[in-house]
């Protein structure tokens, strides 16, 4: 599961993505809780780009939350800790906490350059590669969106099986279950954007070609988002 990627940098978001990106600033490397722009449908055929956080559910809601139990029932929170950075498609229609934007349709691409996840090939301790397009500037990564109650933005990236993927099955331990991030291919990124019903949804559920992936050890210093 990936847990840790690199956002685009503006001039990439303009020219590649064909959006205006947002104010704020952003980290060239993205982990949970970070904020990163997303891309979504705007409701007019085009696309909007906003800053969001990484993972569906925040750690400060899953906080307050557990305080207003506690206030209301005098009784210690239960509600726990948990990621929400990436949602399995084969179960993301019936877990709690993404089963409300799957099937409202609030589907999102995540722009990166790039994405990092453990290689155990070397031995027990892992060596993190980042993954990148072979021969594109970026990828447009499946995710949902949900916005909160203080109007922010919050998303997670959909996932599928990678057994015997020629670079996704690489990574991770062993015996771990292999699985990679949905790809969204860039001539259908908006027909994602746009796709109005879960089950048509499904289809965009599948492995990117290996041969369109390349992979290394990740460089120990990233540059600088501009």
């Amino acid at each position: 599961m990936c847990v840790n990627y690199a956002p685009l940098q503006r001039k990439v978001l303009r020219d590649i993505f064909l959006v205006e990106p947002p104010e704020e600033e952003w980290k060239p490397d993205t982990w949970r809780d970070y904020a990163a722009p997303i891309v979504l449908h705007d409701g007019d055929g085009g696309r909007d780009c906003v800053m969001g956080s990484f993972g569906l559910v925040p750690k400060l809601e899953i906080k307050r939350r557990n305080e207003e139990t506690e206030r209301r029932t005098g009784q210690p929170p239960k509600l726990k800790d948990y990621d929400t950075m990436n949602a399995r498609s084969e179960s993301v229609a019936e877990r709690v906490a993404f089963k409300g934007p799957w099937r409202q349709t609030q589907y999102c691409l995540i722009p990166a350059a790039s994405f990092d996840e453990p290689n155990y090939e070397a031995g027990p301790k892992c060596v993190w590669y980042r993954i990148r397009p072979a021969d594109e500037p970026a990828f447009g990564i499946a995710g949902l969106w949900q916005r909160w109650y203080d109007g922010s933005y919050t998303f997670t990236m959909l996932t599928v099986n990678a057994e015997g993927h020629a670079v996704m099955g690489r990574m991770h331990k062993p015996n771990d279950e292999k699985r990679s991030l949905v790809l969204v291919p860039p001539e259908q990124w908006d027909d994602w954007l746009q796709c109005g019903n879960p089950e048509v949804a499904r289809t965009f559920m599948k492995l990117y070609p290996a041969e369109k992936m390349a992979a290394a050890p990740r460089p120990a210093k990233l540059a600088a988002v501009e």
